[in-house]
């Protein structure tokens, strides 16, 4: 199985190229969608939060309101780094789960689309990890557009995250979002072909059709090895 790690900052274009993925049938276990779900009203996630953070944080009808929560966060590091350990071992367990689904299904390539894939070290279980990137300012100036915050909580937000040059600097794929949609559609197909190429035999034997490949040879070499040896205690 090969697992693609795929990440970005804040407006960078991530969601649009994950998208594409799921486009063309390549299943995406996105840890934002695995996150909304820790923190769905009554999970344990969602206590843990309600009890560090109060009441303000939720919305009249009980569930999280990101929005208020974000603010919080985004403009205070530790309160940050103290909402991401928190969720952490929530949002490992609930990806570890949706893979192993995907696993149990048969899929040869999945990607994990992961926000912090290098602040929480996941990037050591994806090859190739694949970073979506936009200068500074035009991050700012698309997250200004798209969420209509102020200049401060967009600037924030974009500096709360690590610099998309650094996450650059570690990935095996860049995909440079600066451009127009065709752009990026065009580079899309390019990774496509190299994320989809054949599996590694490493790979392939970490697939659930490499397994059962290994347990059929396995039970094969067992059943033979059993016929021989009462053919052996039959003739001896």
């Amino acid at each position: 199985m090969r697992i693609v790690g795929l990440t970005g900052g804040i407006a960078s274009g991530k969601s649009t190229v994950s998208n594409h993925f799921k486009s063309h049938g390549v299943p995406v276990v996105d840890a934002d969608i695995v996150a909304r779900q820790v923190l769905t009203k009554g999970s344990a996630g969602w206590k843990k939060v309600v009890a560090a953070f109060g009441d303000e944080i939720l919305l009249d009808n009980g569930e999280v309101n990101r929005i208020r929560l974000g603010q919080i966060v985004f403009s205070d590091p530790d309160k940050r780094q103290f909402l991401n350990r928190l969720l952490a071992p929530y949002i490992s367990r609930g990806m570890f789960w949706e893979v192993l689904k995907l696993w149990m299904k048969g899929y040869k390539v999945i990607v994990l689309d992961v926000p912090l894939l290098f602040e929480a070290k996941m990037d050591r279980f994806t090859k190739p990890v694949i970073v979506v990137w936009v200068d500074p300012e035009t991050q700012i100036r698309r997250l200004l557009v798209r969420d209509r915050s102020s200049e401060e909580d967009a600037r924030n937000r974009v500096n709360a995250q690590m610099p998309l040059d650094v996450k650059k600097g570690k990935a095996d794929i860049v995909i440079d979002n600066t451009g127009s949609l065709d752009d990026l559609t065009q580079q899309f197909q390019k990774v496509l072909v190299e994320v989809t190429r054949p599996l590694t035999w490493t790979e392939f034997w970490l697939s659930r059709q490499g397994v059962f490949t290994i347990i059929a040879s396995v039970t094969s070499g067992v059943v033979l090895f059993v016929k021989a040896f009462s053919n052996h205690v039959h003739t001896s």
